[in-house]
């Protein structure tokens, strides 16, 4: 696959997040993939499988039902993409042990997908769980 088809998978698994999506993960992700990211301010990394990633998208979308995914720029050489991206939406359901709070709030991230054979078999995410959590009122601000 050319790099801009390995942007293309990567923005289709972002537009997954997103409120409404109808994304068809087999179609983007390979059976055995991989997601990494720190699960804690630990800095822990924690690897979920395809399963376990569509349970946190399922979580995510009931926790903010008009999430809005927003891609800031895509950098692409072989068979990696880079993602930068911003998610906003409405606190309405449980999310990470929190109660809904109805606060609206804006997190960016990074994400990095390894392309193989037409799918994504492998990503690290970098997100920023702390300005999610004071947007939402769970911790102080600055």
């Amino acid at each position: 696959m050319s790099i801009e088809d390995n942007k293309a998978l990567a923005r289709r698994s972002l537009e997954m997040w997103g409120a409404g999506s109808d994304g068809r993960p087999e179609e983007v992700f390979a059976a055995e993939y991989a997601n990494h990211q720190e699960s804690d301010i630990r800095g822990d990394v924690m690897t979920r499988d395809l399963a376990s990633w569509k349970d946190v998208v399922g979580q995510t979308h009931e926790a903010f039902p008009d999430l809005r995914v927003r891609i800031s720029i895509q950098i692409a050489e072989g068979d990696r993409v880079a993602t930068r991206w911003e998610f906003s939406g409405t606190h309405e359901g449980a999310f990470m042990g929190a109660e809904p709070t109805g606060q609206r709030v804006t997190w960016t991230g990074v994400q990095i997908d390894r392309c193989e054979n037409g799918k994504i078999v492998e990503s690290w995410v970098d997100w920023d769980k702390y300005r999610m959590m004071q947007g939402l009122g769970l911790l102080p601000g600055p």
